[in-house]
């Protein structure tokens, strides 16, 4: 009962959302973020503001475990102990499906090697590190 209390007051909402569905909503401890600025730690109490979400992995820590999901790019905001999170693609890293993300990963870096015309060439660059995001988060929540 103690350590329930103690959680209560190092927690804080989470929500991950995106178009199609609540990938995540719960309390937790801790999150990090990829940001467009870098990698963004959040705990309870951290002060307001709004950000830009990058390709990657968001990890957030529930009651001592850790969590992954793989994110695409969007919006974040911290206001009064709640984290929204509003990716326009979001996947838990133990649903991903690994040989799908490593064709995915192939695809991309053919597309890579052969440059063709720019455009093609930055959208192989996004497709390969969205398919390195889902391959780190289902390797990190392989490894838990």
């Amino acid at each position: 009962m103690a350590e329930q209390a103690k959680n209560k007051w190092n927690s804080f909402n989470l929500e991950i959302v995106t178009p199609e569905q609540v990938v995540v909503k719960e309390e937790v401890e801790g999150v990090i973020i990829p940001s467009t600025d870098g990698l963004l730690g959040i705990l309870r109490n951290h002060a307001p503001f709004i950000g830009a979400l990058d390709i990657g992995v968001i990890k957030y820590l529930q009651e001592g475990t850790s969590h992954y999901i793989a994110c695409n790019m969007g919006i974040f905001e911290m206001s009064g102990n709640m984290l929204r999170i509003l990716p326009d693609t979001a996947e838990r890293g133990e649903k991903i499906d690994v040989d799908r993300a490593r064709n995915a990963k192939k695809r991309a870096e053919g597309r890579i090697e052969r440059r063709a015309r720019e455009l093609d060439l930055l959208r192989a660059e996004m497709a390969l590190k969205r398919s390195l995001a889902r391959l780190k988060a289902a390797e990190a929540a392989e490894k838990k």
